[in-house]
């Protein structure tokens, strides 16, 4: 069974989707699971993890509709506000909508690098503990100190690494992040998505041999039992294809065995989001 862990819907607006920087125009339009229903049928993918891609509430509930609507949306990743000191009731009414299996802060758009440190913020992690909710992690390389520290509080938390952290493929920056990430991935409650590596490559002109060395240190430092594949659509489709993403995966892993593969194809994110 093939689990993409990673992928966004939305309706385009400008200013909620003001991220979607001039470089990434095409996709500056609407996404939903009508427009990824083929490309899952053709590459012969099962299911999906729904990850927000807006810091509201609203953001959730959209969603958990769409889940509603779809067979194939398996599990959402929402946002919740993690800081706000009613965060247990936020969570208990959230606990109804059986769909959302956990949360994500878009931590790299913070302007302070320890922002996963606040006092607020670990509370609000210490209460996603009491509901087995897991965390998607979504950091920048400058950032992966205080989520070293930040993940050695919470032993007993389920972790996850969006996109190997970003690294800066497209500058060929490595050791900085390699040396980070294999201290975080010695804390065994943590995993590592293996996506959006061609976003961080030249859109243009990367090749499978760019994305190695970092998809060789998350295999050699997690292992195939805590490594997601995840395509990042439709953020993929600014450097190639759902298809791209998926080949260039199921090419670096095809040296592991059999049982190997299908864990970090669909088997991983079954058992890290209770699918």
């Amino acid at each position: 069974m093939i689990i993409d862990s990673h992928q966004h819907f939305w309706v385009y607006n400008p200013i909620k989707h003001s991220w979607i920087a001039d470089s990434m125009a095409a996709i500056r339009k609407d996404f939903l699971p009508a427009d990824l229903k083929a490309i899952y049928a053709d590459q012969q993918v099962d299911g999906c993890v729904a990850v927000q891609a807006d810091q509201t509430n609203s953001e959730t509930d959209f969603l958990v509709k769409l889940a509603a609507e779809t067979s194939f949306i398996r599990g959402v990743v929402g946002w919740v506000d993690l800081q706000n000191s009613n965060i247990e009731e936020l969570l208990e009414k959230r606990s109804h909508d059986k769909i959302v299996k956990g949360f994500r802060h878009i931590v790299q758009g913070e302007s302070d690098p320890n922002f996963l440190l606040r006092k607020e913020f670990l509370t609000g992690i210490t209460a996603l503990g009491h509901f087995d909710y897991t965390y998607d992690i979504l950091v920048f390389p400058h950032q992966l100190v205080s989520v070293l520290e930040f993940v050695k509080k919470f032993p007993q938390q389920k972790f996850v690494l969006d996109h190997l952290a970003k690294p800066y493929v497209k500058d060929g920056f490595y050791e900085g992040w390699a040396a980070v990430m294999q201290l975080v991935a010695e804390c065994e409650n943590v995993s590592c998505k293996l996506s959006g590596l061609i976003t961080e490559a030249d859109y243009k002109y990367w090749t499978s041999q760019d994305l190695h060395p970092y998809m060789e240190l998350v295999l050699e430092a997690f292992g195939p039992s805590r490594l997601l594949f995840g395509s990042d659509w439709p953020v993929c489709l600014v450097a190639g294809t759902f298809a791209d993403v998926k080949r260039t995966t199921e090419d670096f892993i095809n040296k592991l065995s059999e049982d190997e593969q299908q864990k970090i194809m669909g088997i991983n994110a079954i058992n890290f989001y209770n699918l």
